[in-house]
């Protein structure tokens, strides 16, 4: 069985003083789509940061299911390239 091509992927990052979410094609950020952001003080707690990135990853199932009509399988996360990682911008 051949397997499908990646819908995208969740993306999250520091951003100032924000830990923001985006839905962006695997291995760029170039035409991501902002989905939402929390104060990064908020999420200083581990918890509360899974918490707020279950609800982005749960957000982001329904859309891709809705316009694929195919829901996402998530792979485990990995650690963005520099390139990629906005930090303090």
């Amino acid at each position: 069985m051949k397997k499908s091509p990646p819908l995208g992927r969740l993306a999250m990052r520091q951003e100032g003083q924000s830990w923001v979410a985006y839905y962006a094609q695997p291995g760029t950020m170039e035409g991501a789509i902002w989905l939402g952001a929390i104060k990064l003080s908020l999420v200083e707690n581990l918890e509360r940061k899974q918490k707020f990135m279950d609800l982005m990853m749960d957000a982001l199932s329904e859309i891709i299911t809705m316009s694929a009509g195919q829901k996402p399988v998530w792979d485990e996360p990995t650690v963005a390239p520099d390139s990629e990682r906005a930090g303090n911008a």
